[in-house]
């Protein structure tokens, strides 16, 4: 055991502007329409929950305890998250970039020696870069 953390990181390029895609990031009816359902509020050290789909076989029950660690208006989210098992971090960058926006997901924390976490890095990532991306872009492709 080297107590390594390991981190998924997405880098994504976003063809709206940063005001949008923050609001998917921060109002929960939009966030749950992309992510989780949850009772999200943009307020440093507010506790919230996304609820997930129970996945009784690795004893997840479907909740996801998170607090509010750090926000910079349009720029920056970032967030415990606690579940499963788990005890990460998910942390969004926004930045500009022409008409559009640079997302950077990164979810860190992952012990990869502890079976658990090691397997959640395994089907998180794969579930970050491919069906949550796609679900924010869908999203932001039918907000106004």
């Amino acid at each position: 055991m080297n107590g390594e953390r390991a981190s998924i990181e997405v880098d994504e390029f976003l063809p709206h502007p940063p005001a949008k895609v923050w609001r998917a990031l921060t109002e929960p009816d939009l966030l749950a329409r992309w992510l989780m359902p949850n009772d999200f509020k943009a307020v440093v050290g507010h506790r919230f929950t996304f609820t997930a789909k129970p996945i009784p076989a690795i004893g997840f029950d479907g909740t996801i305890a998170c607090r509010v660690l750090d926000i910079e208006d349009a720029a920056l989210l970032r967030i415990s998250w606690r579940g499963g098992g788990l005890d990460t971090t998910v942390t969004w960058r926004l930045v500009p970039e022409g008409r559009g926006t640079r997302l950077f997901v990164e979810h860190a924390g992952f012990d990869l020696d502890d079976p658990v976490d090691a397997h959640a890095f395994r089907g998180m990532g794969s579930g970050w870069r491919s069906n949550i991306i796609r679900s924010l872009h869908d999203l932001l492709t039918d907000l106004p």
